[in-house]
């Protein structure tokens, strides 16, 4: 038949083998997701992992000699009669009053000196330091050197600073043992505050029962059964039971003395409670990073040039390209004298088609946008942008666990304030500028001054011919289909110039339109870029830290 202790100590040993290089992998790869999610999850959220990533190495730095074990309980568990009964000398006092002692008791088996580096970072004041080492001569002693047992004070006293006092110190112990009695083993705050916190350290806990010598041997069974029941609803299933009693046979002494006998024989507690901590911290993370991949895209969507080309007045812009196309025909291609009684007001010559020279007409945003922010007179505009950087943030977080998918919103209206100035700035841009002047009209303004000089020809011709005459000098015109030369010539240059334009009219209207078109195509490819800048990059900013964060918490959570 199995002994209690050997079912105690075979629980110990289960899965109680620890990589330190493993470890240490994990804990770099938690300080990569704080790295990762620094920027946009709440400080609060991070500061399990800021802490284990500190505390860790202090513990590490550390005597790895020593094996911190922490005894806690309720008032009247009879916590502090455990703890004299282990250590064999009255050292802790026993109360059954609340408050007791707000400070922990600590008891080493070994050199003090040794021990002293390990008490201060536990923060044991040096009144409340036991020693052991006188009586390590004897076998069951000396195979507790190296144990530095705490008498915590209980948890469920009046004095918040006594509660405080057990959750910094139970966040830096190696092992747990967690004293409860038969009538307060189903305390609430023992189960939610403590146990169930602490449902990835089943390697580094030990539960006792104790004053179980008040109890019959079927009601201790009862107790025993529902108690285990309750630790696996903790999280805590499998983790060590013992039955103890620190004043009638001292039952149970004998199995959790062995038990912190193979906790520091092994020299692995410290590692153990380490690798717990590093579970916690990413089962308490793992909601951040959902549970499967997600396949995050995000480009330059159509919607988002839509709304930055009705912020930046796009229309108004292709509706100046083809109205200046349409002047340029004419001021290029009309009939010379038409051109000339047709000057704009105040406009001077059309320079349609210079390279480099901006616009005719701006983007609809005023010069005074250069300052950042958006003017109140640019209201529709600021909500087309925000409402196209809404879109590509709502497409690009789908499937994102909370709370990324505000990440990704804050992100894509983070540099919607610079927009205006980047608008304006973008009216420089070579996409926005007209093209070169269509071969078109240079052929036709040709035809029409030569039609010019025909006229000119043959109204000078006609006019010398009558001066000729009128000085009694004989003149003949040469004549062609039966009219002079020169009339028709004449007539030819007047009659050439209009009709040619008017057939050219067709040609125009069609020019006009591709004008307009390829205008809103090079204005979006420039509104394409900055979308891509002020909106979709900061997006994909995003979108990577929580691919890295995904990759480093998995990296974190693999043994």
């Amino acid at each position: 038949m199995t002994r209690p202790v050997d079912q105690v100590l075979e629980l110990l040993r289960a899965d109680a083998r620890v990589d330190a290089s493993t470890l240490a992998i994990r804990i770099d790869a938690l300080a990569r997701f704080r790295r990762a999610t620094d920027r946009y999850l709440p400080s609060e959220w991070l500061q399990p992992a800021r802490t284990i990533a500190s505390q860790s190495g202090q513990r590490l730095a550390l005597s790895r000699a020593h094996t911190v074990v922490a005894v806690a309980g309720t008032t009247g568990s009879g916590k502090s009669s455990l703890f004299n009964a282990l250590v064999g000398l009255e050292l802790s006092p026993v109360g059954v009053r609340r408050p007791t002692t707000g400070e922990a008791h600590a008891c080493v088996w070994g050199p003090p000196a040794e021990a002293a580096p390990v008490l201060d970072w536990l923060g044991v004041s040096p009144e409340r330091r036991f020693t052991r080492e006188s009586a390590l001569d004897a076998d069951d002693q000396a195979r507790l050197r190296g144990l530095v047992l705490l008498d915590l004070p209980d948890f469920d006293s009046v004095e918040q600073d006594h509660a405080a006092e057990v959750a910094r110190l139970l966040e830096l112990v190696d092992l747990m043992v967690w004293v409860v009695d038969p009538q307060k083993y189903a305390d609430q705050v023992l189960h939610d505050h403590y146990l169930r916190r602490f449902s990835q350290h089943r390697e580094v806990t030990v539960v006792a029962l104790n004053h179980a010598d008040l109890l019959g041997g079927q009601d201790l069974t009862r107790v025993l059964i529902d108690l285990r029941r309750l630790l696996a609803a903790d999280g805590l299933a499998g983790v060590p039971i013992l039955a103890t009693s620190a004043v009638a046979g001292r039952r149970g002494l004998v199995e959790l003395r062995a038990a912190l006998e193979q906790a520091v024989a092994g020299r692995r507690a410290a590692l153990q409670r380490l690798v717990a901590d590093v579970d916690q911290v990413v089962a308490d993370l793992a909601d951040l990073v959902g549970p499967a991949a997600v396949p995050l895209t995000v480009d330059r969507a159509p919607e988002l040039v839509d709304g930055l080309a009705e912020a930046a007045g796009v229309a108004s812009l292709t509706e100046a390209a083809e109205s200046s196309y349409r002047r340029g025909a004419e001021a290029a291609a009309g009939w010379p004298p038409l051109r000339w009684l047709r000057r704009w007001p105040g406009r001077g010559r059309p320079r349609f088609g210079r390279p480099g020279r901006a616009p005719l007409v701006p983007p609809a945003v005023p010069p005074r946008s250069a300052q950042p922010g958006w003017s109140p007179d640019q209201t529709s505009q600021r909500a087309a942008a925000s409402l196209a950087a809404r879109a590509v943030a709502a497409r690009a977080s789908a499937g994102l666990p909370p709370p990324w998918p505000d990440a990704v919103a804050a992100a894509s209206r983070s540099r919607l304030g610079e927009l205006p100035t980047a608008l304006w700035s973008a009216s420089a841009h070579p996409a926005f500028d007209e093209p070169e002047l269509p071969w078109w009209w240079r052929l036709v303004g040709g035809v029409q001054w030569l039609a010019v000089l025909a006229a000119l020809l043959g109204l000078c011709w006609l006019l010398v011919g009558w001066l000729l005459r009128v000085l009694g000098l004989p003149v003949t015109d040469p004549e062609a289909a039966g009219l002079p030369v020169p009339l028709l010539l004449l007539l030819g240059g007047l009659a050439a110039g209009p009709v040619l334009a008017l057939l050219a009219r067709p040609l125009v209207r069609w020019g006009a339109r591709r004008a307009q078109v390829a205008a809103a195509r090079r204005q979006r490819v420039a509104l394409a870029e900055l979308g891509h800048a002020y909106v979709v990059e900061p997006v994909r900013q995003v979108l990577a830290a929580y691919e890295e964060a995904r990759a480093a918490l998995h990296a974190a959570g693999s043994r």
